[in-house]
């Protein structure tokens, strides 16, 4: 029965995580907050890039006023994910005083925490996340706790589309998010 009780557990919070990652909010908004996901040198990682181009879009679109890139560096003599985003949204058409960008986090938790620290001086308050959709329902859970008012902006596209990637990616999220729900533990 415990087995029973955990496993309906596990499914319900696997279908929040995937029902929340797909809505998506087109209403104007302060900001979109882009969470790092990898820079490969000079160039964003595949799932980075589609992150800065739903970003891109939604600037484009006139939906947000500003982009904030987030993420660090992998270590002494690379450049920073934030970094990395600014320079290729720049490259995009974004104008440099529309963007903001921090270069010293490592996980989501920093990314929000630095984000915020970014956005507080400018009185910004509701924002739009944009990562990959199986990540946002975390990510928003604790950009709230930060006193943002967060919105899910999911990329359209991922490099978490096949049954084992998305599966996988779930699983991580789903433990994830029962950490931070629980324990209130960033990550």
């Amino acid at each position: 029965m415990l087995a029973l009780l955990i496993a309906i557990g596990f499914l319900t919070v696997a279908w929040q995580i995937v029902s929340y990652g797909e809505q998506s909010f087109n209403a104007p908004v302060d900001a979109a907050v882009v969470l790092g996901a990898a820079a490969w040198g000079n160039r964003p990682s595949p799932v980075y890039r589609e992150r800065i181009n739903e970003a891109i879009a939604r600037y484009q679109n006139k939906q947000v006023k500003y982009l904030v890139f987030t993420g660090g560096t992998p270590g002494a003599g690379y450049p920073s994910e934030g970094e990395v985003g600014r320079e290729y949204a720049i490259k995009h058409g974004v104008p440099p005083d529309a963007i903001l960008a921090e270069t010293t986090s490592r996980t989501t938790w920093q990314n929000l925490v630095n984000a915020k620290k970014l956005l507080d001086p400018l009185g910004i308050r509701t924002v739009l996340l944009v990562s990959d959709p199986l990540h946002l329902r975390r990510a928003t859970a604790m950009a709230n706790d930060l006193g943002l008012q967060a919105l899910p902006g999911p990329t359209s596209s991922s490099r978490f589309e096949s049954l084992t990637t998305r599966a996988n990616f779930l699983w991580r999220e789903i433990w994830l998010y029962l950490d931070y729900l629980v324990f209130k533990k960033p990550s």
